[in-house]
């Protein structure tokens, strides 16, 4: 049989082991034919006893060139996202010179990387998986910016268990605890987007005054009073929102003139300093750098990932979404699943919920909370 894709999804929840992995593998097979360059296999924490026979199976049968793997709250399969029962997707396609990719433990800046295949790492992406209780993925991502600092990184962090060691994840054969693991791709054939799913509010200020991550002052006057004055100005329902989960977002291009949505790297707003009457918020910024106040909520984030996906089209993608999102964010299942299935073209798309999302935002790799990623896999990957 010749198969009549380059990429391939599926998605089972069968309450039988065996036959749940049978369909997936069954599914995929006949989308993309025998040994595929890469497979990407999620599973629900419930299958980690029984993980190695799902491993075996798929290399067993597919028989991917490079298989990477790992657990979650909640699987992607096509237009679906299984939440909250025992379920597992695989993704697999045809993705000349992927590259496997296995990291160890927490990255502190003396730890070695593992040596990235040059012409790869020069302009290519990286598709990473990786446990948040062992790695430090914001410094991974630093240590790989320094090295290697066209390299995209896209992927998420597992989200299958609430303490260390509970996660898997899964490298052609092997499965562990602990790490990250990943797979390198040439130039060329992804594309990433990395919704945010906020909104701006109020006006832009530049940081005048700032201590660690206390910032406070805002245009010249104390950062506070800015933030109480903008929330007094603002309609009743943007105050609201604000009320349930107030952001901020830092310009990541200052030579911009107007700031949008997508203009910003988003973080929470902590609280308020009130010895200081600062804003205390999840990062750090310098003084002449400018932040805007954002919020988000179910029609913010998908108007937000409706706008960036529009007039794209791919045959394969992955997709990272956060375990925020889903049912209880937008009030519906299979939201961002089914928008990215419908406004990219049917294409084949595999993916999980994460504790974490990893994408790039103006030119730099960050972790991101309550997002979408995706690595949207192009023509050039014949």
């Amino acid at each position: 049989m010749i198969a009549a894709s380059r990429f391939g999804a599926a998605v089972s929840e069968h309450p039988v082991l065996a036959q749940a992995t049978g369909e997936v593998i069954g599914q995929v097979f006949d989308a993309v034919g025998h040994a595929p360059d890469l497979a990407v296999l999620v599973v629900n924490s419930r299958h980690v006893p029984r993980l190695h026979e799902i491993v075996d199976a798929v290399r067993a049968v597919l028989a991917p060139g490079v298989l990477i793997g790992t657990t979650a709250h909640s699987v992607i399969g096509n237009a679906r996202e299984v939440e909250d029962t025992p379920a597992l997707s695989l993704w697999a396609g045809r993705v000349p010179g992927a590259v496997p990719v296995r990291f160890d433990g927490a990255h502190d800046p003396a730890s070695p990387l593992p040596a990235l295949v040059p012409a790869a790492a020069e302009a290519g992406t990286l598709v990473l998986l990786a446990d948040p209780f062992s790695v430090h993925v914001e410094a991974l991502l630093a240590r790989l910016g320094d090295e290697y600092p066209d390299l995209r990184v896209v992927g998420g962090l597992a989200s299958g268990a609430m303490a260390p060691g509970g996660n898997r994840l899964v490298l052609d054969d092997a499965i562990h605890a602990a790490g990250a693991v990943g797979v390198l791709v040439p130039a060329g054939v992804v594309d990433t987007v990395v919704s945010q799913g906020c909104r701006p509010i109020g006006e832009p200020f530049i940081v005048t005054d700032v201590d660690a991550q206390v910032v406070t002052g805002l245009g010249g006057r104390p950062a506070a009073i800015r933030l109480h004055e903008m929330l007094d100005a603002i309609d009743d329902e943007t105050r609201q929102l604000a009320a349930l989960g107030l952001h901020v977002g830092v310009v990541v291009d200052e030579r911009r003139l107007d700031f949008a949505r997508g203009d910003f790297l988003v973080r929470g707003v902590l609280g308020i300093d009130v010895a200081r009457q600062g804003v205390a918020i999840s990062t750090t910024v310098e003084v002449g750098q400018t932040i805007q106040f954002q919020v988000r909520d179910g029609r913010t984030a998908g108007e937000d990932l409706r706008a960036l996906l529009l007039g794209r089209s791919t045959e394969g993608a992955l997709l990272f979404t956060c375990t925020g999102r889903g049912r209880s964010m937008f009030g519906v299942d299979d939201h961002d699943a089914s928008t990215a299935h419908e406004l990219l073209g049917a294409p084949a798309i595999g993916g999980m919920s994460c504790a974490g999302e990893i994408g790039p935002v103006g030119g730099t790799n960050h972790v991101h909370g309550f997002s979408a990623s995706l690595a949207l896999f192009s023509a050039a990957a014949t």
